[in-house]
């Protein structure tokens, strides 16, 4: 497990949700993987009291299945949020790609833009795809707070859980070149106030890269024990 500094003014429990969640949304803790609270609290250096609580609410975010005396486990990939997280994402950004293409601040586009450059920087680079990720998911980030829907998007990423992890492995496993060129294309429509474009490329940039799950799901697939049956 990747174990962070922890941050000034950072509590315990606040430490101990941000490494969990940052441990099991980039794979380092797998789907189905085991938990012990004392092993946690061990490797924090923090009592187990926050460290229950914790997996409390990283069992409300559907991340830990507790089996009642059986263990704690990471949840497996549930194909229904992630169809779930799906349908949300795909019709609240059409919405925000609207408004975006009506007014935009020039400071939020200067932050897609550098956003933009930093993708390219680490594009196709062996074990840089969790960072890519990031830099992904801030990037629509951006498009939402430029339209004062900052909460919205922070509303799809609660529920995004399970579909954000299903996107990481289809990223590890294929080339990541496809996304910049789209989302090259979500800023100069945002730049030209192209409306008309701008609902059929949220359409392309979220329903592609489906295809390609189908392999992922197979029964002779590398990540077959990440998903729930």
């Amino acid at each position: 497990m990747y174990l962070p500094k922890r941050l000034d003014r950072e509590n315990g429990k606040e430490y101990a949700y941000r490494v969990l969640k940052d441990n099991i949304m980039s794979l380092e803790l797998k789907p189905g993987q085991s938990i012990s609270e004392t092993e946690l609290a061990q490797e924090l250096g923090i009592s187990r009291t926050p460290i229950r609580e914790v997996l409390m609410k990283l069992k409300e975010e559907h991340l830990i299945e507790v089996k009642p005396q059986i263990g704690t486990y990471v949840s497996l990939i549930d194909r229904r949020l992630v169809e779930e997280a799906f349908f949300m994402r795909y019709h609240l950004e059409k919405e925000a790609m609207k408004l975006a293409c009506t007014k935009f601040p020039e400071d939020k586009l200067i932050e897609l833009e550098k956003s933009l450059m930093s993708q390219r920087l680490i594009a196709g680079k062996q074990k840089r795809e969790i960072e890519f990720h990031k830099l992904d998911i801030e990037f629509h980030g951006i498009i939402f707070s430029g339209v004062n829907l900052e909460e919205v998007w922070n509303g799809i990423l609660k529920i995004s859980t399970h579909y954000n992890r299903l996107r990481l492995i289809a990223e590890i496993k294929y080339s990541n070149s496809i996304t910049i060129e789209q989302h090259e294309k979500f800023v100069e429509v945002i730049k030209n106030n192209d409306f008309e474009n701008a609902q059929s490329l949220v359409t392309d940039h979220l329903e592609k890269p489906r295809k390609g799950w189908k392999y992922i799901f197979n029964t002779d697939s590398e990540y077959k024990d990440y998903f729930k049956e």
